[in-house]
């Protein structure tokens, strides 16, 4: 698209509701283009005119007022609040994560993801804990993920080491981190593929992805939602382990021997059996003096 089309298709798919509630020449305004842009991006689109881009967007209005819309309504009038709403948006975007469209995409990265020689995750600000527990799981699997996640500025010397059998997961959502992006393009330039979990269909990274997985971010709150996501990292985890289960197994084994000796977790004391032929009471008695 032409810049102008791209900022109002960008605006519209960020404001959706506007679009049906607001006329057109206001709707050009909050996305500072001029009303005539409107109509060119419908034609652009196939369609008539601006009305069928409104008659859409009045349409999905109403299903989603009859739909989860309506719920929020009910749970907020009597009196269930702002987390009962949280929750119920929540398990909804989970549960839309399980259409076919969405498992296709899951699959796909799985199937990219699986035949790298390392992964390199990436994700910055509030996605760090997605690409962050994404690491976390694939080390206890064995040494292919390398976290881009360097102190003192080094985040990208990561990458120097990476080639062309390699596969970047980048995960970013709007605002989108600068660095992520810049990172992701040397990724890109270096030969990696690049397997993406970010919030819409025109995200930066959509255009350099080899693989796109797409995430709901909305949220009743002020706070964008990551649960989605931290929900697809777990999703390719699970994937990626089951793709070889022997040696899934003996990672996984190999791991629990490291965190034994390390002492890492804690270890409820095992309450001694009485001595064959004595009686609980006098067991008792004699280990409390003891």
């Amino acid at each position: 698209m032409p810049s102008q089309l791209q900022q109002a298709a960008r605006y519209i798919l960020e404001h959706p509701d506007e679009v049906a509630l607001v006329s057109m020449r206001q709707l050009a305004r909050n996305a500072e283009v001029q009303p005539s842009t409107m109509t060119r991006l419908a034609k652009f689109l196939g369609l008539d005119g601006y009305d069928d881009i409104r008659t859409h967007h009045a349409r999905a209005i109403r299903q989603r007022i009859d739909g989860f819309a309506a719920q929020q309504e009910r749970a907020s009038a009597s009196g269930e609040g702002l987390a009962v709403q949280m929750l119920q948006s929540l398990s909804v975007q989970i549960a839309r994560l399980t259409e076919p469209g969405a498992i296709a995409r899951l699959e796909a990265a799985v199937a990219r993801l699986g035949q790298a020689r390392r992964i390199y995750v990436l994700g910055l600000r509030s996605c760090h804990l997605v690409a962050w527990h994404f690491h976390y799981v694939m080390t206890l699997l064995g040494e292919r993920s390398v976290h881009l996640d360097g102190p003192a500025g080094t985040v990208g010397d990561g990458l120097m080491g990476a080639g062309t059998q390699d596969v970047l997961l980048a995960v970013s959502i709007t605002p989108y981190a600068r660095h992520s992006l810049e990172l992701a393009h040397m990724a890109r330039d270096k030969g990696l593929a690049v397997v993406a979990i970010t919030d819409s269909e025109v995200s930066p990274l959509v255009a350099i992805a080899d693989e796109v997985i797409l995430c709901p971010t909305e949220s009743p709150t002020f706070f964008h939602t990551l649960a989605p996501a931290l929900a697809v990292s777990e999703v390719l985890c699970g994937l990626l382990a089951n793709r070889d289960r022997d040696g899934a197994l003996a990672a996984l084994q190999n791991a629990d021997r490291h965190l034994l000796e390390l002492n890492t977790y804690y270890t409820a004391p095992k309450r001694r059996l009485p001595p064959r032929g004595s009686k609980n009471g006098e067991t008792d008695k004699a280990d409390r003096e003891g």
